[in-house]
């Protein structure tokens, strides 16, 4: 039978807590950049479809992926806050 003692991990052998804790933020920042990123497509599919700019919406979905690509490269969330903000801008004034 296995023993069902109380299992100390900050003593374990091979644990490495600061580790999963980089791959946890790294995995929020994948995920945020990953939404925004989502929203900034489905914002210039909108304004393809609504507006019929499809050329803006092209450059709106070009930028969102650079903005993406830096914020991955980074660690930075709030550029694709600001693209989401400017694409959405983009929306209401076209």
């Amino acid at each position: 039978m296995a023993a069902h003692e109380e299992i100390e991990y900050a003593t374990a052998e091979g644990n490495d807590y600061p580790a999963h804790e980089r791959t946890y933020e790294n995995f929020l920042l994948m995920t945020v950049i990953g939404v925004f990123n989502a929203l900034n497509i489905c914002v210039a599919l909108t304004i393809g479809g609504v507006k019929g700019a499809w050329w803006t919406a092209f450059a709106v979905i070009v930028a969102a992926s650079l903005v993406s690509i830096h914020g991955l490269a980074t660690g930075a969330k709030v550029p694709s806050y600001v693209m989401l903000v400017l694409a959405l801008l983009i929306l209401a004034l076209r």
